[in-house]
């Protein structure tokens, strides 16, 4: 018998599903942190990263570790 048997989600579906949930939140954050310790060239492209990933948070992670950890500037 499934563990939530009215939705046929057994237990590997479940696992990774709270996988996925403890996941979001945790890169979300870890986005945000990085974003405020980094040096950008533009002070202007730090505020927009912050404004993206708070308002779009999963699609703006994903963007910002695609797109904008290149935008960084390149101090020692």
């Amino acid at each position: 018998m499934s563990v939530l048997s009215f939705l046929n989600i057994g237990g590997p579906e479940l696992i990774l599903a709270i996988l996925a949930l403890i996941a979001y939140p945790i890169m979300v954050i870890f986005c945000l942190i990085d974003i405020i310790r980094s040096d950008f060239k533009d002070q202007n492209t730090k505020l927009l990263w912050i404004v993206i990933v708070l308002l779009a948070p999963f699609l703006g992670s994903i963007l910002y570790l695609t797109i904008g950890r290149n935008s960084k500037s390149g101090g020692l």
